[in-house]
């Protein structure tokens, strides 16, 4: 629940905190100043004018179709360019009448209040159909979906969505069974599309999700689950990225209910579920989303070039609309006070904080890229007004992470600090280098100095999320990391009994250790995508007519992990036992890791992560090292505790995993002591001390 109606800034931001790890941020203090004084006056108005930030986010229980405890009905709607406003429906045969009217209020809002019926009983009832209905200033009605409907279904027979009235009776409303889990110390997440994750060529539901991915992600050990493409979207290809109605879960997986089991059920496993949400831009469709649903190409974006993404082809919020504020900020309070999210990632935020949208801008880090007159303060500014209503309302769970390219400085720093407020950004940069890489450099000439750079390369005290790969990688037009690694190889030689290939040795092997060095080397958090811990051979690519709308490629092959006669559950082996690892010594929790040996001929890099563990990887294709000379931290005696080439994940079971490994107090490569290790080919080991 939210804990207080009126949260305050602080009076002034702990600017020193921000300098004290980045000190180049001195020279721009007046614009983060000037950012913050923007911040802090909205919230003081807000507070001064809506009765406190509490209030005016949640805004979804004013706005909308409400019944009352009498059964009557109310219905309001901000719709400043309409000249009226109508409701028809189910209730009177979809017919425009009088007196299904809207009253003018002031400030564009419009309402509706419709009394019981003579028994007593409400005149829409649950699952009533409905449309708005607009008379716009150039005199044509108009049909539109409430902006504020929670759920909104598609008839077979045409391709237009339209709004179903979702009020269940008591007995049938999802009853919460667990609590929010605590916030992780650091995140481990399953990134999820409920549509795609059956086996099957078809759009798989919110209980099918429920029923048999959950118990894989408990068995793998994430400790969180983002979800994709819950918004709903009209066109099912856009990867939920073109939403058409905010406050609606998509219906196309089930009935919202089902969504809120499926969130129980994650807590019940202690697993924190963040919804992907997008407010940097909305579906350019007019009747079934926000575009031109007063009649006018302003109402919720901004007007002319401005309110256009060219690129996406999409509509641009207006952030310093007080009604979008309102719609946008009560869009996150929804989600967690009805489906019990425990945080959100952004999408987007690069488009959003900067007027170019980040199209045709290289970002080399030249700190006046990101002070200068190119950034968009305004978004900047709601993105920070919602970091801070977020933190102030659910401090014990809630997550954020920003999906921003350009290294923004501050954007992951505290907002009582005068930063963004985030609490994680991606490193999107990991997986465009693995791809380069795998595209263009043969192995005997990857250079360690520049991979080891890229995985370390970021803003001190901002968390970072690492990945190998996310969603972006598995599009049509793109390939899986594993795809990139053994191609067509994969259709004929993943059986245990197929003949040897060094095609899939290779590739199973960097599968393994470019997750490996990612989660040891990338950030303070780590995400893998559906299906591609066990190695999914294929792209992901929607039904459309491109393809004869087909569902082939719109799945995830579980069948192939759960055959015992092929090679993909030797990764999902791999990365379960990585990731329960990582649960047991937390080491993404702890400080940066060290890295004591770069060495580009033998292709060996050594790290250490945490005061325990010791990360050693052997890149090189065809050399093996025996009584190789490595630095430590902290002396004593040390076992493997992960093994890439272990029997269990595939490989060639070259290592005695009862040797102990004594450390010698001399020092080696800067670090105070040394021990001495065998590192086979293509080989990654992680030692933890056990004294």
């Amino acid at each position: 629940m939210a804990q207080g109606d009126s949260p305050s800034p602080p009076p002034e931001p702990n600017v020193e905190a921000l300098f004290s790890v980045d000190g180049y941020l001195r020279d721009h203090q007046n614009e983060i100043k000037r950012r913050y004084g923007c911040f802090k006056d909205l919230v003081q108005h807000i507070n001064q004018h809506e009765g406190g930030l509490n209030k005016f986010t949640k805004g979804y229980e004013y706005y909308g179709v409400h019944r009352l405890q009498d059964n009557s009905i109310v219905v309001r709607e901000w719709a400043p360019g309409a000249e009226g406003v109508y409701l028809k429906g189910d209730f009177n045969q979809f017919m425009v009448e009088e007196r299904y009217s809207f009253k003018s209020l002031e400030f564009g809002r419009w309402e509706l209040k419709i009394p019981p019926k003579e028994d007593g009983s409400c005149i829409i009832p649950h699952l009533c159909k409905l449309k708005l209905v607009m008379r716009t200033k150039a005199g044509p009605l108009e049909e539109r979906i409430c902006p504020w409907a929670r759920y909104v279904t598609r008839p077979k027979e045409y391709p237009i969505f339209e709004q179903v009235f979702w009020d269940p009776p008591s007995n049938q409303k999802y009853k919460f069974k667990h609590p929010h889990p605590k916030r992780p110390l650091a995140l481990t997440i399953y990134e999820s599309h409920v549509g795609i994750s059956s086996w099957e060529g078809k759009v798989a539901t919110y209980k099918e999700f429920t029923n048999n991915v959950i118990p894989r992600i408990v068995d793998l050990g994430y400790n969180c689950i983002q979800m994709m493409a819950v918004m709903e979207h009209a066109y099912y290809a856009c990867f939920g990225y073109q939403v058409t109605s905010f406050f609606a879960a998509s219906s196309r997986y089930g009935v919202p209910e089902d969504l809120k089991e499926l969130v129980d059920v994650a807590h019940s496993h202690g697993i924190t579920v963040l919804l992907d949400v997008v407010h940097s831009h909305a579906s350019k469709n007019v009747v079934d989303g926000l575009n031109q649903f007063d009649g006018t190409n302003s109402c919720y974006f901004h007007d002319g070039a401005r309110g256009t993404h060219d690129l996406w082809d999409s509509r641009l919020f207006n952030y310093t609309s007080w009604e979008v504020l309102r719609f946008l900020l009560s869009n996150l309070r929804m989600w967690i006070e009805e489906f019990h999210f425990d945080g959100f990632r952004f999408d987007g935020v690069t488009s959003m904080i900067y007027h170019t949208h980040g199209m045709g801008h290289g970002f080399t880090g030249h700190y006046d890229e990101y002070f200068g007159l190119n950034t968009d303060t305004e978004s900047f500014n709601y993105l920070t007004l919602a970091n801070f209503m977020l933190h102030s309302f659910y401090p014990d769970f809630m997550i954020t992470v920003s999906e921003d390219v350009s290294g923004m400085p501050t954007l992951g720093r505290p907002v009582e600090d005068g930063g963004g407020g985030f609490d994680y950004r991606l490193a999107m940069g990991l997986p465009d280098m693995w791809i380069k890489l795998l595209k263009t450099t043969q192995d005997e000439d990857w250079n360690l100095d520049n991979i080891c750079h890229t995985l370390t390369n970021r803003r001190w005290s901002e968390p970072c999320i690492a990945y190998t790969e996310s969603h972006d990688q598995a599009l049509v037009g793109d390939k899986t990391l594993a795809f990139w690694l053994m191609d067509k190889e994969m259709y004929t030689h993943m059986s245990i009994i197929s003949e040897p290939s060094l095609v899939i040795d290779r590739g199973m092997a960097l599968h393994k250790m470019l997750r490996l060095i990612t989660i040891g080397l990338g950030g303070e958090g780590y995400l893998t995508f559906i299906g591609n811990e066990f190695g999914h051979p294929e792209w992901l690519d929607f039904p459309r007519a491109g393809n004869r709308e087909s569902y082939h490629y719109a799945r995830r092959q579980w069948n192939l992990v759960d055959d015992p006669s092929l090679k993909y559950r030797f990764l999902n082996n791999f990365d379960r036992d990585m990731i329960h690892l990582e649960a047991k010594y937390q080491w993404l929790a702890s400080r940066q890791s060290y890295i004591s040996l770069k060495h580009n001929a033998d292709k060996v890099v050594v790290f250490d992560r945490s005061d325990n563990l010791v990360f050693i990887f052997n890149f090189h294709p065809n050399s093996s090292y025996t009584d190789y000379k490595i630095g430590v931290k902290t002396p004593g005696t040390y076992r493997i505790v992960l093994d890439s080439d272990a029997e269990e994940y595939g490989g060639h079971k070259r290592l005695d995993h009862n040797t102990v490994f004594k450390t010698h107090n001399e020092p080696w490569h800067d670090r105070p002591c040394h021990t001495f290790v065998y590192i086979p080919t293509r080989t990654a080991i992680v030692l933890a001390k056990c004294d």
